[in-house]
């Protein structure tokens, strides 16, 4: 025989363990059991048993599952049910996962169904009416997209203050620019006021894109996209990039290679001067609007103005600050190369003012490229901030254990996404469930339980609100992180499995 053999005999409600004693080779058999007597060395190993109760396992089914809630507006969503329908029906209030509101009122499933059969007659009627409201929803979602009709959420402000106004501003003062340069080009013939129109035209036409990633970026979220269309602007931004590139540097390139192999006289450069006077003045003003913009958004968030123009905090003014930027840089540029020109009387300056606007785009475009499309991947916020979030949550009482996996990430628009895998203190959590409770009642209810079937039902009804209390507590944690400083647009605090 084996040493501490064990054989297990499973029944509803009981297992029974069985030991046997193995053979020692300097005396009898030992019994499993120290009260069991031993007579002499014919002695036989004998048999001891421990019984342990143990709930029956219970088979979780179809059946079961009907008992699943479901809210109003899935219930008129996927039974096709009008609000008059649901009234007849029981309902239920149930912890709401949502901030605005502590608690709501749900259906049970089942319930639903029956009443969605009575209103139609059969699963078949039920389901063309499904398919007819299917196929309308397309066709209206098809006209939204041609005709540009989306409802947006603080539409009519947008382009009256912050990013907006900045955009619209630019828009404006580079169009009036661009026909300005144009208008000296044919007079002059200079490469470089050539490359100034065709910078100022290409600043107009990205500025537009970015007027509409902005309007946008401010639609409602729907159910194609729950969490909406706030990363609009850095797409615009990520365009425009390539639009400076593409017009900007590249005409600017062209042009003044061409000036190189093919140098002709240039007229008389006055209304060159003048126009480039007036756009430096009107350059400025756009990039002063843009600098203030940005130190105003920076300060709110609490960071620097390098760090807020680095990480693309704000992808839209930080396009228009960049643009108005090269364009000071570019009209002093453009104008030096010109005076060279006017003195010497040799057009290469000014084909080579022309070469050096088109890498000063070059490189802004490179820059707005790169910025926005690690902000399109998921940037992490800064460190000192997913810490300051990660203590908070340590200090809290409830999570006294461990924080594992914190994740946040700008969303865009100063929204922020944070997740976090939480080790949560079950003590406290239940010690909370009972604080509510009349501890009293509860005591009365433990001493009335006298099989294990009433403990069983007793552990059921306090082990759901105990779990209930667990989710109380996710909720107020995530309330208590969007009164912090911080735009949170969303919180996922899990709850780490447990292991027994």
């Amino acid at each position: 025989s084996h040493p501490d053999c064990r054989v297990a005999s499973l029944g509803l409600s009981k297992v029974q363990y069985y030991s046997t004693s193995g053979t020692s080779k300097d005396g009898p058999p030992k019994s499993a059991s120290s009260d069991a007597p031993v007579t002499g060395g014919d002695a036989k190993p004998t048999l001891s048993s421990s019984v342990r109760a143990v709930l029956k396992k219970r088979e979780y089914g179809s059946k079961y599952t009907q008992n699943n809630f479901i809210t109003a507006v899935r219930a008129m969503n996927e039974f096709c049910l009008k609000p008059s329908d649901l009234e007849q029906l029981r309902k239920i209030r149930r912890r709401s996962p949502h901030d605005d509101t502590e608690a709501f009122t749900v259906f049970l499933r089942s319930d639903v169904e029956a009443k969605a059969l009575d209103v139609w007659g059969s699963h078949e009627a039920l389901a063309r009416e499904r398919n007819l409201r299917k196929e309308v929803e397309r066709e209206y979602q098809e006209s939204r997209f041609f005709f540009f009709s989306y409802p947006r959420s603080g539409k009519r402000t947008t382009f009256l203050q912050g990013p907006g106004k900045v955009v619209m501003v630019a828009i404006c003062i580079n169009g009036l620019n661009f026909f300005f340069k144009l208008l000296a080009w044919v007079y002059t013939g200079s490469a470089s006021m050539f490359s100034e129109a065709i910078h100022s035209l290409a600043d107009t036409c990205n500025q537009a894109l970015l007027a509409l990633g902005i309007s946008q970026s401010v639609r409602n979220p729907d159910a194609g996209h729950p969490y909406g269309f706030s990363n609009m602007r850095y797409i615009a931004s990520l365009i425009s990039g390539v639009g400076i590139f593409m017009m900007g540097a590249g005409l600017s390139w062209y042009h003044g290679i061409m000036g190189l192999l093919h140098p002709e006289p240039i007229e008389s450069l006055l209304w060159a001067y003048c126009i480039l006077a007036g756009s430096l003045v009107s350059e400025g003003a756009t990039l002063l609007v843009a600098i203030n913009e940005i130190k105003k958004s920076a300060h709110q968030q609490g960071t620097s103005f390098y760090e807020y123009v680095m990480q693309s905090r704000d992808p839209s003014t930080n396009v228009v600050l960049l643009e108005d930027a090269a364009a000071v840089l570019g009209v002093i540029l453009a104008a030096g190369c010109m005076g060279l020109t006017s003195l010497t009387g040799n057009p290469t300056y000014d084909s080579l003012g022309s070469l050096g606007v088109g890498t000063l785009l070059g490189t802004v475009s490179a820059f707005l490229i790169y910025t926005n499309t690690e902000a399109l991947l998921g940037r992490s916020i800064q460190a000192e901030r997913v810490q300051k979030l990660t203590e908070f949550l340590e200090n809290d009482p409830a999570v006294s254990r461990a924080i594992h996996d914190v994740k946040a990430t700008d969303m865009g628009l100063s929204k922020v996404r944070f997740k976090a895998e939480v080790d949560f203190d079950g003590r406290v959590v239940t010690r909370s469930y009972l604080e509510k409770q009349d501890i009293d009642q509860i005591l009365t209810d433990i001493q009335q339980v006298k099989t294990t079937e009433e403990l069983e039902s007793f552990m059921l009804k306090h082990g759901e609100n105990i779990i209930d209390t667990l989710g109380a507590e996710v909720d107020r944690l995530e309330k208590e992180l969007k009164v912090m400083k911080y735009c949170f647009y969303c919180l996922e605090c899990q709850i780490l499995d447990f292991i027994p």
